[in-house]
């Protein structure tokens, strides 16, 4: 099984950004982790601040993945282009959110990824991915 974990923007500054609300944890020491849990998943992980990269990376994968976790960070909230991306490819989806978006701002209870996504998994934390990836293995 071949899965791969695509962050938006600034989640390459977790375990300093908001740690109150992110954790103290890097994504590097956590997808450390992810690999030796799950051994029989080749997985792989991609983290742009870009939205063009991310499309791109979505297509990419989408035809040649069993599972896509999605993490578009503030791109879930406006950007219609991953959102069409997402409808476009063949490869499910699973959104993921680490914290939980709907005790925050009212603009982070939208989502233009959901209406597209395998499943949402949100307020978890970290914990969010292991979630994710357990519903490609079931």
């Amino acid at each position: 099984m071949k899965i791969i974990i695509i962050n938006g923007p600034n989640l390459n500054l977790l375990g300093k950004r908001e740690p109150e609300v992110y954790g103290d944890t890097t994504f590097d020491d956590y997808f450390s982790k992810l690999q030796f849990k799950f051994k029989e998943v080749q997985l792989e992980y991609f983290q742009s601040n870009v939205e063009g990269e991310l499309i791109g990376k979505l297509q990419e994968a989408g035809f040649s993945h069993d599972g896509i976790v999605l993490n578009a960070a503030a791109y879930t909230h406006t950007s219609v282009g991953i959102g069409d991306a997402v409808k476009a490819i063949e490869t499910p989806v699973v959104e993921v959110h680490i914290s939980n978006t709907f005790s925050r701002e009212d603009f982070r209870h939208i989502s233009y990824i959901s209406p597209a996504a395998k499943g949402v998994i949100l307020g978890f934390g970290l914990q969010s991915y292991d979630l994710a990836i357990q519903s490609f293995l079931e």
